[in-house]
């Protein structure tokens, strides 16, 4: 979180080192964009910079994207997740219209998140949605991998039924996230996570998909790469911007070549900069649906702001 979008290494060096372990973000943020980018709710239903709206658009400035969130603390798209794995439980099962309820409360309240950026898809929707367009056509076309963390949790809850783990996924994704690059990107991760959680090594179907060559993101020569030092592939073959057809190929690069080691893999991603946040979300619940959260470091898990129930103890 705190050396996001941060496309410059040597800035992320300086302001940094090397990051192996959850640190507070700095002001300033030597790569930010927020001082170009604007969002003006047409009326109260469109309204969700709250107290964020004084860091937009500021002429000269270069404030943090995460400035307010602590070491630990999950980005707002994860708090996203968050949300649909209380609707999942509490409703049995993916219901669109009860997470659209609670995303759209979430959004609209002040105080529940303390992120100062909100990414393109959340202002898509909720300009769709203060023009009264119907909250299941309010999305507009996306190509940003932050969209993907919101499958992961509908995959995992429906990996015993595979064909509804795809189908409730690709109708939750394309709520904020339509168009056929996302569907195309998700239909990739779905398989991937599905085989995993099935108990295939990720490795090993990974180099299957590879040489079935069933989705365009596959065409790469990922196995000619492992050999090359991780900045010579990441940045200039495959870009650190958050766009799939680079996320997402850059994300099966390193689960091939770090699947025994996922320390390694998400540090890795890390120090690489540009969206590691999402790119390591997608990363990370690749090795978590082979090894399990036991293979993270204990530090990471019991460094969480909210972290899981004591894997030491049952959980009631």
């Amino acid at each position: 979180m705190p050396v996001h979008w941060y496309y410059n290494r040597s800035a992320l060096y300086d302001d940094y080192g090397w990051v192996t372990d959850y640190l507070a973000p700095k002001n300033p943020h030597p790569d930010s964009i927020l001082f170009r980018s604007s969002y003006v709710a047409a009326n109260p239903k469109g309204e969700i910079l709250h107290d964020q709206k004084p860091y937009w658009g500021r002429e000269g400035t270069h404030y943090h994207y995460h400035q307010f969130l602590k070491p630990g603390e999950n980005t707002l798209n994860l708090k996203l997740c968050s949300l649909l794995i209380q609707s999942l439980n509490e409703c049995s099962g993916y219901d669109a219209d009860d997470y659209l309820c609670r995303y759209i409360a979430f959004m609209t309240t002040p105080g529940n998140h303390r992120d100062t950026y909100i990414e393109e898809c959340h202002r898509n929707f909720f300009s769709n949605y203060a023009r009264d367009i119907p909250p299941r056509q309010c999305g507009a076309t996306e190509k940003h991998i932050g969209g993907l963390v919101g499958i992961i949790p509908i995959v995992v809850f429906y990996n015993k039924d595979p064909g509804k783990a795809r189908s409730a996924a690709l109708e939750h994704l394309a709520l904020t996230h339509p168009g056929e690059k996302m569907a195309e990107a998700a239909s990739l991760i779905i398989h991937l996570l599905l085989e995993v959680l099935a108990g295939r090594p990720l490795h090993e179907t990974i180099r299957t998909m590879i040489q079935a060559q069933g989705n365009p993101l596959l065409g790469h020569p990922f196995v000619k790469w492992l050999d090359d030092p991780d900045d010579w592939v990441i940045g200039p073959k495959l870009s650190t911007a958050c766009y799939v057809e680079h996320s997402v190929p850059a994300d099966l690069y390193l689960a091939l070549k770090y699947h025994h080691d996922p320390e390694k893999a998400l540090v890795v991603n890390t120090n690489l900069g540009g969206d590691n946040v999402y790119r390591g979300a997608v990363l990370g619940a690749l090795l978590g649906a082979q090894d399990g959260l036991k293979n993270f470091p204990r530090r990471w898990v019991e460094g969480l702001l909210n972290p899981p129930p004591d894997l030491s103890r049952p959980v009631n």
